[in-house]
């Protein structure tokens, strides 16, 4: 019998498959991607820069993260893939060496009222099953725990026919054990509705009473209500009998019939909270979130305290902690609460939530407690709880994208998180961040910059290389990397103050602090220090204060910046009053649509589970508009025309002549001012980048009329050229007489500061006090906090 033998023989050569060592891009046309081709080396971390617009999202998310989860997709059954999104491939020729991709962007989390910290991430699901084994009483399994788990049961018979006049009745019953809170359904808050904002009680039905939007006295559901029989039109509503009353406000549905047509009939406040209460709030039109603002107050409910959980969930407890209260500890505090419980029948759950909770820890979002809605997390926070699954993963080749980690970090905060990138790269995974920041550049084995401008200036591959490539190679990025402002001169001096007092929003202790008027003013510290419960959750929200917070714009591939900015109807107007037709035919969603494409431009071929195909419509040619609206013109140009125009050409073609329009100009003007000046004016806002959409958004609210503007992290997806446009904006607000407040992290913003607020000196309990009031100055030369160090060290001092 003969024995297989072998030998040692060495390899005459690199192995096969130690040849894929890039992932090669040749031909990108997505959105404005000029045929980009390039090499992104493998288990490496690539930094792309750029002007904000220049394509940096572009190549990473909608090319290479998107192509990979396409090819997944793909390996599934048709059957599955009928139940999953429709992925485009994207405009590329060849995209060669891809891993399996695992994009965390900056979106918000999901907004919904039971969604919090922790059953985004699991821990709340961990902890729910340790309090089911551990904890006493024992009150039932997991779901007694849930606060999304209402209690149910159930009872009743069923029949079985077994053939032959055999049948037999049996009883069943069933019960389920939920920790939801019955009064407020696991929301924690419970809604009052002020009806004096809904309806002016003198009129009646026939006088349009209503002040509800929507409800117009020529609407469907006005008349639905005046013609249901169970009231006199005529009749004021405040002389109601009780009966009427009730039956107008909280009627329960019934079918009623109205001119022949079967409709249905509903009391009004169920009739609202269904309508809008049921709504995300970021997600309802302004005039509506305004209304809900106005009629609506949200109060802790009195049941459950505000927990979301029913008595019986909380009657159950591991040593004197219930889940209410591990749920509200700071994560740091619950960490160390889990290390001391000591129990071998759980102990593999225990090391799992252990690990869960101390990567929350070292991703530096220790301050923030399970029980915090998921919605009201700021864009950086969101994007770190999201990498917290990825921490200590066991998978490598894996290729890891992130849109600005830096985003809500401190300067103090981002050596951590770029610690973590280089874990992530370590591990033999490859990381490619789209970031503008030159701390998180610097740490970069390769750099790809985009440019050299925005929009269709933009598009095309500037540098790759190495950082110091990138310093002496002539590029945007390359002039600015090293660009540092200066500590002013000469501050302003204030005209007035803003006075709070005994602030305790979160986590404040108390703070008394005195925001001066007239000046930029900029509210500093690390992450979760409490800058934005001071400024958001302290300063009265009142006739004149303007705030503009970090909420993302949302909108259709319908949607663009003349629709967003108000600016397309003074433009729908000056085409009407020109041509003496009406205003809705030059609108793509109204009367002047083309009827073939329904306003879109583009023609949708569903292919089940292969991907849909978008062909230019034929018989408009993609203008949108059908061709006798075409006809119409104004200063020798029709609507497609002016809405294909760059901001910089209309806001001088509506600025004088023919199709001179102030109203139209003004907004115009104030986009240019941002820097938005190569947009056009029809490019749907899916197209936008996260900079492009921070500054829309800015530009909008310019437009409110108001004495104090707050802004939240304008900087947000501002590449550092960008960043001085900025500072000059800010500087023309002041000078014209506002107050400019702004929380921010980038130290060109706190150095040009008229006078800066530093809250601290940690996060969470550790901080929410005042460490410092005073000038950049006062600051730098001081040194006496986190701040103050980086911003001395940034300025050179």
């Amino acid at each position: 019998m003969s024995k297989a033998t072998t030998t040692d023989r060495q390899s005459p050569g690199p192995h096969v498959a130690d040849s894929h060592d890039v992932i090669r891009v040749h031909g990108a046309r997505e959105n404005n991607l000029r045929d980009v081709s390039i090499e992104i080396p493998k288990r490496r971390l690539t930094v792309f820069t750029g002007v904000s617009g220049s394509g940096k999202s572009s190549l990473v998310f909608d090319t290479i993260a998107a192509e990979s989860q396409r090819l997944i997709n793909e390996t599934y059954s048709a059957f599955l893939q009928g139940f999953m999104p429709n992925l485009a491939r994207p405009e590329v020729d060849v995209l060669d060496g891809l891993t399996t991709a695992i994009a965390v962007d900056q979106q918000r989390m999901g907004s919904d009222p039971r969604s919090t910290v922790g059953t985004a991430t699991d821990a709340n699901a961990m902890l729910r099953i340790l309090f089911s084994r551990l904890g006493t009483p024992h009150v039932g399994p997991p779901g007694a725990f849930s606060f999304n788990t209402a209690s149910v049961s159930a009872s009743g018979g069923f029949t079985v026919d077994r053939g032959a006049d055999k049948t037999r009745t049996e009883k069943v019953s069933f019960s389920r054990t939920g920790g939801m809170c019955t009064h407020c359904e696991g929301r924690g808050t419970v809604s009052d509705i002020d009806l004096t904002q809904l309806y002016d009680d003198s009129k009646s039905l026939s006088e349009d009473p209503f002040t509800i939007p929507t409800y117009t006295g020529d609407g469907w559901v006005v008349r639905v209500i005046a013609e249901s029989g169970f009231f006199d039109k005529e009749k004021p509503i405040r002389e109601y009998t009780k009966k009427e009353r009730h039956d107008f406000l909280y009627r329960e549905p019934v079918k009623v019939k109205i001119n022949g047509v079967n409709l249905t009939y509903e009391g009004l406040i169920p009739k609202l909270q269904k309508s809008f209460l049921s709504k995300d709030r970021e997600s309802m039109q302004p005039h509506i979130r305004a209304f809900v603002d106005r009629a609506v107050t949200f109060t802790r409910c009195p049941d459950c305290d505000g927990t979301r959980l029913s008595e019986l969930a909380r009657s159950s407890r591991i040593g004197k902690v219930n889940i209410a209260d591990a749920c509200a500890m700071e994560i740091r505090d619950l960490a160390e609460w889990v290390r001391g419980l000591d129990e071998p029948s759980v102990a593999p759950l225990l090391a799992k939530l252990r690990h869960t909770l101390d990567s929350f820890v070292e991703i530096g979002l220790g301050y923030l407690s399970l029980d915090r809605s998921s919605g009201t997390l700021s864009g950086g926070e969101a994007q770190r709880t999201k990498m917290i699954r990825h921490l200590g993963s066991s998978l490598t080749d894996v290729t890891y994208v992130f849109d600005e980690p830096s985003i809500g970090l401190h300067p103090h905060d981002i050596e951590r998180m770029n610690n973590l990138l280089l874990r992530l790269r370590d591990k033999g995974n490859t990381v490619l961040v789209v970031e503008h920041k030159p701390e998180t550049i610097a740490i970069a084995d390769h750099v790809v910059d985009l440019g050299p401008g925005a929009g269709t200036a933009g598009g095309t591959v500037c540098f790759e290389g190495t950082l110091e490539g990138l310093r002496g190679s002539g590029t945007v990025t390359g002039r600015h990397l090293d660009d540092r402002a200066k500590i002013k001169a000469t501050v302003r001096k204030p005209t007035g103050a803003l006075e709070i007092r005994g602030a305790s929003a979160n986590n404040l202790q108390g703070v008394d602090v005195d925001i001066p008027l007239g000046v930029l003013t900029v509210v500093t510290g690390v992450a979760g220090s409490g800058k934005s419960s001071l400024v958001h959750g302290s300063i009265p929200v009142e006739e004149g204060v303007v705030a503009i917070d970090q909420t993302p714009i949302r909108g259709s591939r319908r949607s663009n910046p003349a629709t967003y900015t108000g600016l397309a109807d003074p433009i729908r107007k000056a085409f009407a009053k020109a041509n003496g037709v009406k205003p809705a035919l030059f609108s793509a969603n109204s009367e002047g649509a083309c009827p073939t494409c329904n306003g879109a431009g583009v023609i949708y071929t569903d292919l089940a589970i292969m991907q849909s195909v978008a062909t230019p419509c034929e018989e408009c040619e993609g203008r949108r508009f059908e061709a006798s609206v075409l006809e119409y013109r104004l200063g020798g140009r029709d609507i497609s025309e002016v809405l294909a125009m760059p901001v910089a050409e209309a806001e001088e073609f509506f600025g004088s002549g023919e199709a001179r329009t102030p109203a139209a100009h003004k907004i115009l003007s104030r986009l240019a001012d941002v820097g938005l000046g190569y947009l056009t004016l029809g490019q749907p806002l899916t197209t936008l980048s996260g900079g492009e959409r921070q500054r829309l958004k800015l530009a909008t609210h310019m437009g409110e009329k108001g004495g104090v503007y707050v802004l939240d992290e304008p900087t947000t997806g501002l590449h550092l050229a960008d960043v001085e446009q900025l500072l000059g904006l800010l500087d023309r607000l002041v000078d014209s007489g506002k107050s400019v407040i702004v929380i921010e992290h980038h130290q060109a913003v706190m150095a040009h500061a008229d006078w800066i607020i530093d809250l601290g000196p940690g996060a969470g309990h550790d901080g929410g006090r005042i460490v410092f009031e005073g000038t950049p100055a006062d600051l730098v030369e001081a040194r006496s906090t986190l701040t103050g160090e980086h911003l001395a060290a940034y300025v050179g001092a």
